[in-house]
């Protein structure tokens, strides 16, 4: 890894969820949450080979999004995950995280767990409903124009190839998924000033 630059990012515990057909929708709660001294076993089998590594801790984060109240986040155990760290190595924030399943957190949340080290977060079920978002709205303003290949509101004869043309929706979800990376990016403290 050191030798190549190559940054590596460890996944430990169990992101609830079901994400590219594996189902942890059943796993036990318990499971959800790492422990300071999983995590810190991951510092101490990857800090010799190289520094450059994150782990992606688990704290209750569940790939996709679920109705408010069914994930009980807890970003503050990454603070306690960090403080175990910091003791055994007496240095401040010796952690690097990553947030999986981050898409539909509250603000408060992902505030939380910047703090505590996050320095990246998956968001991939939020930016798909982005994409799909504008391609949904897109069809909603036009549908009249999206019903034939001629035809449409102004008239029988009229075309309509401006409208189905894959350039013109692709382009409406191209439009309303970079505003969700740019809500993002504002979350994650991560914009060009």
């Amino acid at each position: 890894m050191a030798p190549m630059k190559c940054i590596l990012e460890m996944e430990i515990g169990i992101t609830g969820g079901i994400e590219d057909g594996v189902d942890n929708s059943g796993a036990a709660k318990e499971k959800l949450y790492s422990t300071p001294e999983d995590v810190f076993k991951v510092y101490e089998g990857l800090n010799p080979i190289s520094s450059m590594f994150t782990i992606a801790a688990a704290f209750g984060n569940v790939h996709g999004v679920y109705k408010a109240g069914n994930v009980v986040l807890k970003p503050e155990l990454l603070g306690d995950f960090q403080k175990y760290a910091e003791e055994k190595l007496g240095t401040s924030k010796p952690l690097f995280f990553v947030f999986h399943g981050g898409s539909g957190s509250e603000k408060h949340h992902i505030a939380t767990a910047l703090g505590n080290g996050v320095v990246k977060m998956n968001v991939d079920t939020d930016t798909q409903w982005a994409y799909w978002e504008g391609l949904l709205n897109f069809y909603k303003k036009k549908e009249g124009y999206l019903q034939g290949q001629i035809g449409n509101p102004e008239g029988e004869d009229k075309p309509n190839k401006s409208y189905y043309d894959p350039r013109k929706w692709i382009r409406e979800s191209e439009v309303s998924m970079v505003k969700r990376v740019k809500e993002s990016c504002a979350d994650l403290k991560n914009e060009n000033a």
